[in-house]
């Protein structure tokens, strides 16, 4: 049984972790602003189904807030920290950018912080599938080149993981980032597309196919990504283990980095197809071209995470969609 932070612990991702850490008997110190990006009801719900499990305690606070979170860290002595939260969504980052600087740049810069002033034993945090960019080489791998990211929230996520190594090697903490795939699932976030097109088509209202249906996501399933990180977390990096280093550098951050994927990209169409045969209704599809920052393609190579770890994320996305739609029909009680 350990001490566990989870920022983001009301979001879709946090949610999921915290309810399997509080599952096993660890305690769990969830953290979250309840930000307005998307309805805070979901976020509440969420937070109302493990608030009350013992071992598990709620803060309301913003990343930004440096005071708050020096305090946080002062008063919980924690073993380890899940930085889940951050400000998300890569077209939302073209309307409101001053929300990712302090969210995903500012506040992350106070959990290093509390990390280098507390014993932490392993800070793992989320970064993003986005970092790669429109990279034409898949499956895509921790050694690919990922300096021309297309939209700022990738930018942001490509900063993390710089910003975390830095104090990994300064002051050797412990720490490693995962790079997420299109996570989806139960208690899904409502900016996403499969949660926008079961709304929809449910509705009667015809949904927005970008790049004309043609664009290949890694549809990862939320209880693979929780698996994997659940043991990412007991895998504590070495100095030097690996950081992706060209010959002759200096092997010396105990840091990591590893992609959750399912390893699988499905093209758009055919989400939409195994999501009409779910719902037993027929989409109208408003074909659309590419938007800006987005990429056509993601695909993991997962080979590292299988090697260090002894997991893959495997849910199929005719499984995990069904469970979805069925979710969604009994939260919306359709």
């Amino acid at each position: 049984m350990v001490k566990v932070l989870v920022t983001g612990a009301a979001g879709f991702i946090g949610y999921h972790l915290s309810q399997r850490l509080l599952a096993q008997g660890d305690t769990v110190i969830g953290l979250d602003n309840l930000n307005a990006y998307y309805e805070v009801s979901l976020k509440q719900d969420r937070l109302a189904q493990i608030e009350n499990e013992p071992g598990f305690s709620f803060y309301k606070l913003d990343l930004a807030d440096r005071d708050g979170m020096a305090q946080l860290f002062a008063e919980e002595s924690f073993e380890i920290v899940v930085h889940l939260a951050a400000q998300a969504g890569v077209r939302y980052s073209l309307k409101n950018p001053h929300a990712y600087v302090d969210s995903n740049l500012v506040g992350f810069m106070n959990i290093l912080e509390g990390c280098r002033h507390s014993d932490i034993k392993h800070l793992v945090f989320a970064s993003s599938s986005s970092v790669y960019g429109a990279n034409t080489k898949v499956p895509f791998s921790v050694e690919d080149n990922v300096d021309r990211p297309v939209s700022l929230y990738a930018a942001t996520k490509k900063a993390n993981e710089l910003m975390g190594h830095a104090y990994s090697h300064l002051y050797n903490i412990p720490m490693t980032g995962l790079r997420f795939f299109t996570v989806y699932g139960p208690w899904y976030r409502p900016d996403m597309a499969l949660f926008l097109f079961t709304q929809a088509i449910l509705a009667g209202q015809p949904i927005n196919v970008f790049n004309y249906g043609r664009m290949q996501r890694d549809f990862t399933y939320v209880d693979d990504v929780v698996e994997g990180v659940m043991r990412v977390m007991e895998k504590i990096p070495q100095p030097g283990e690996s950081e992706n280093l060209s010959p002759g550098q200096k092997k010396s951050a105990p840091y990591k980095l590893y992609n959750i994927g399912n390893n699988q990209p499905v093209e758009l169409l055919r989400l939409i197809e195994v999501l009409e045969n779910c719902l037993g209704k027929t989409a109208v599809k408003n074909m659309l071209p590419m938007q800006p920052g987005d990429v056509p393609t993601t695909y993991a190579d997962v080979n590292d995470l299988m090697r260090d770890v002894g997991f893959r994320p495997n849910t199929p996305i005719e499984v995990g969609v069904e469970r979805f739609v069925n979710w969604y029909r009994s939260y919306y009680s359709l």
